[in-house]
């Protein structure tokens, strides 16, 4: 995509972006002016963002934003799933972001996509974050002599939430391996945080020893817990249940392809009537 382009006074409907060529597509350049970015850098979060919440839902992203020289400037060929995770990922403040999602809310009704707010793209790359955060922390704990993973995970609960996770899952009245499953995204945030940090700390501490590698993980939850309270006013366990993103993964899936046979589909040649 070209570094800078002035976005029009009146852009023309996503329809009119359009491109058919067997399958229907549309040209990132042309969704970034249309949502009114003239940086490309800016515009090119978006798109990441969006490949991280596709890769998130195990659908190929080569099928969705595929990379393409047009004539020495790089741009991306998007499907329509492509466009509507971008926008949906794009900056909301921007008018233009704002009245796009506002048409992908409204179109989606059509493939049963009821997902109507940003956030929920936002948990389910936090939660994949954080299941990749845990996996590095917990190599890095079990080099520095970490033998029981379950008090050394509960430690870091103990910090952030004042109790283990099996209490706070009791406390919501869910089941333990959904809890974070349904945090909202600012929950989800803080447990990343929580998570990164105590590598961090480990490492840079030269932390050892199962007590200490606990008392470290629960110091820092104890830390993200005081920026929690101070800036929302109200505790980590307080914060309220979010929708179970296994639904969202599956809702997400189902309108997918709905979206692709829509706008995929090669038109047959009318079969002429015998004479």
């Amino acid at each position: 995509m070209s570094e800078e382009l002035q976005a029009p006074d009146n852009p023309p409907d996503f329809e009119d972006f359009k491109n058919e060529n067997g399958v229907t597509y549309w040209w990132a350049s042309d969704l970034m002016v249309m949502l009114g970015y003239i940086d490309s850098l800016a515009f090119g979060k978006a798109i990441q963002r969006a490949m991280k919440a596709c890769l998130s839902l195990n659908i190929d992203c080569l099928d969705n934003f595929s990379k393409i020289d047009r004539d020495g400037i790089e741009d991306h060929r998007l499907s329509r799933f492509a466009c509507y995770l971008t926008v949906m990922n794009a900056d909301p403040k921007k008018p233009e972001v704002a009245k796009a999602q506002v048409y992908f809310v409204e179109q989606t009704r059509k493939f049963e996509i009821l997902i109507q707010q940003s956030e929920d793209f936002e948990r389910l790359t936090i939660r994949d974050e954080i299941k990749e955060g845990n996996k590095s922390l917990n190599s890095v704990a079990s080099r520095a002599g970490l033998t029981d993973y379950a008090r050394f995970a509960n430690a870091g609960y103990m910090g952030l939430y004042n109790m283990a996770n099996w209490q706070l899952a009791n406390k919501r009245g869910i089941d333990k391996k959904d809890l974070q499953d349904r945090m909202g995204r600012t929950e989800l945030a803080a447990n990343l945080f929580r998570i990164t940090q105590t590598e961090e700390r480990i490492k840079s501490h030269n932390v050892r020893g199962q007590a200490n590698l606990e008392n470290t993980h629960q110091s820092v939850g104890r830390e993200v817990r005081e920026i929690i309270l101070k800036n929302m006013g109200k505790a980590p366990e307080q914060l309220p249940l979010a929708r179970k993103l296994p639904e969202v993964q599956k809702e997400l899936k189902a309108g997918y392809k709905k979206m692709i046979q829509a706008d995929n589909q090669k038109k047959k040649p009318k079969k002429k009537k015998p004479q």
